[in-house]
């Protein structure tokens, strides 16, 4: 059984609220064990015998959907790849200190040209942007609400369904991972 981290877009956002204790039961009814969730915007820990990332989004994806009545976009990461992500030093220390928010963007693929592009376009003096591997690290000069960049506005220009958490999230998703298994 692999550990993996499900992240979860629309879920207690835009007027759809789903209890913990109800995505957890959600998760449970695909069979997956230890099921657990953290924080209230769709954080998702598991384990399942499945090995293919893509196959457990599709098949949560269809279930939450068919279960809440509307589209819930899926992200999974084993444990090695969210601790990656996690250690990856996308802008200097100094940056990250100084900054009012650090968060790190789900992929489902790496973006093509066009899209690195459009991303590239999307950077200005209060939000800077780093790709690496199926991430998008978004560092903001100023507190997340006060910065023109969100969510929408990434899925608009770049073309590509996305879902944030910020780093310190991860971070403690991370440790959590470690001193459980």
């Amino acid at each position: 059984m692999a550990r993996h981290y499900a992240f979860l877009r629309a879920i207690n956002v835009g007027g759809h609220t789903v209890t913990m204790a109800k995505l957890r039961e959600l998760f449970e009814e695909l069979g997956f064990d230890d099921v657990e969730t953290f924080i209230a915007s769709g954080n998702v820990i598991f384990s399942s015998a499945a090995k293919n990332a893509a196959n457990l989004e599709k098949k949560i994806e269809s279930h939450l959907e068919a279960a809440l009545g509307y589209e819930v976009k899926t992200f999974i990461r084993n444990g090695p790849e969210l601790s990656a992500l996690a250690a990856h030093k996308a802008f200097p220390e100094a940056r990250v200190r100084a900054a009012g928010a650090y968060c790190v963007g789900f992929l489902a693929q790496s973006l093509d040209a066009a899209a690195k592009k459009a991303l590239a376009g999307l950077a200005s003096d209060v939000d800077a942007f780093h790709l690496h591997a199926r991430e998008v690290y978004w560092l903001c000069r100023v507190r997340q609400h006060e910065s023109k960049f969100s969510n929408n506005v990434f899925e608009k220009i770049v073309r590509a369904r996305v879902t944030f958490r910020g780093m310190n999230t991860i971070t403690k998703l991370v440790i959590r991972g470690q001193v459980a298994h």
